[in-house]
């Protein structure tokens, strides 16, 4: 096994710890022993128990990023692909290892102590509205609809967290239709006004 092996190893194995247990929970002896590496060759690849934490987020943004692009991709209209994003939750809450948004599990433990960990978990927050940003001004709605649909997606993932069930993510798709059609007719509306 090569090192970027080893390395996905541990840091796969960290994600899953830290997802299930908590982040300040889970010792470097335990993470050891669940990946099946010596301590020393632990340290060698990762100096730091931060730096596995800022390992374990960069690839929860990266599953993530994949995981939604890949569901908004298969949906036909710009307004479908919106809708999409609440179809990607509905997906993500209904597996076993779902505990919530790991940047916002990771926000609320870390954020206070770790400035790196507070800043990555703002800017993939921040990467998911411009995200959103991007789908809405291609469904040729007003800029203002994006972070309310940011709003509506990182509530239901608090929500479908603590309720232990999948339904925030239909519920926040409703209101998601609610939110864009009215958001379209206002931005019809005024390419009305503006054309008269």
């Amino acid at each position: 096994m090569d090192n970027s092996e080893l390395r996905q190893r541990i840091v796969a194995t960290a994600d899953e710890l830290y997802n299930s247990k908590g982040i300040q929970a889970v010792g470097m002896d335990e993470l050891r022993t669940a990946a099946g590496v010596s301590l020393k060759r632990l340290y060698a690849e990762f100096p730091s128990k931060s730096s596995i934490v800022m390992a374990v987020l960069e690839r929860r943004h990266q599953s993530w990023t994949e995981g939604l692009d890949a569901t908004v991709q298969q949906a036909g209209t710009p307004q479908e692909r919106l809708l999409a994003i609440f179809d990607y939750l509905a997906g993500w809450f209904c597996q076993d290892s779902f505990r919530g948004c790991g940047f916002i599990n990771s926000f609320a433990e870390l954020g206070a102590i770790s400035p790196d960990v507070a800043e990555y978990a703002r800017k993939h927050k921040e990467s998911f509205q411009e995200y959103v940003g991007q789908l809405a001004k291609a469904a040729g709605a007003p800029a203002y609809l994006a972070p309310q649909l940011a709003i509506l997606a990182e509530g239901a993932q608090t929500t479908a967290a603590i309720a232990g069930t999948p339904d925030a993510a239909g519920q926040a798709r409703q209101a998601a239709e609610v939110l864009i059609d009215a958001a379209l007719v206002t931005a019809q509306a005024g390419s009305a006004g503006s054309a008269g």
